[in-house]
């Protein structure tokens, strides 16, 4: 099932995600469709958030962005350590199309998480994959990659994001109007 990517401006996007619990879902299904979902979109990372889901879960495959691509499903992650140089990279997201900003972030990130199989790993990452888990990460804490840029850069933005909350834009992908809040 292709799910409708939610938009700007629905609360679930700035909500604190709640942990997922084995027994409220077919995790295998849903892991598989946020992952169909996720490719139709031309995506490299989605949130549960941005499906309309409040869980804390996030799948990402970052083989579109590199050779040696990681494919990866994290439920109930919890981001353990973030270190290295910040550095810049210009970021998109799948809630907010049409907009790429420079983000900065740590190059490397260490996080302890639960696989599609409720199999528990701690994994050390760097470079766009590491950005890519920290990106999906701040999605399931209720950030937003636009929460990371100046209030100058917001401002500007600030027609795009409100066209963007309302239904105006113009998606490859199926799309969810904001809830009303």
């Amino acid at each position: 099932m292709i799910y409708p990517i939610v938009l700007y401006g629905d609360p679930v996007l700035k909500k604190k995600a709640l942990d997922l619990v084995p027994e409220t879902v077919n995790l295998i299904e849903l892991v598989e469709d946020m992952f169909a979902t996720m490719k139709g979109a031309n995506g490299v990372g989605l949130a549960a958030p941005q499906i309309g889901k409040s869980i804390r879960l996030f799948v990402m495959d970052s083989s579109p962005m590199k050779e040696e691509g990681v494919r990866q499903v994290f439920v109930n992650p919890i981001m353990i350590e973030e270190s290295g140089e910040d550095w810049a990279f210009e970021e998109g997201c799948l809630s907010i199309p049409g907009i790429r900003e420079d983000v900065l972030r740590p190059s490397h990130i260490k996080i302890t998480f639960w696989d599609e199989h409720w199999k528990k790993q701690t994994k050390a990452f760097d470079g766009l994959d590491a950005r890519v888990i920290q990106h999906e990460y701040d999605h399931i804490e209720g950030v937003l990659f636009t929460d990371h840029i100046t209030a100058f850069k917001k401002r500007l933005l600030k027609s795009k994001l409100t066209n963007i909350s309302k239904g105006k834009i113009d998606a490859e992908y199926k799309v969810k109007m904001p809830a009303k809040r």
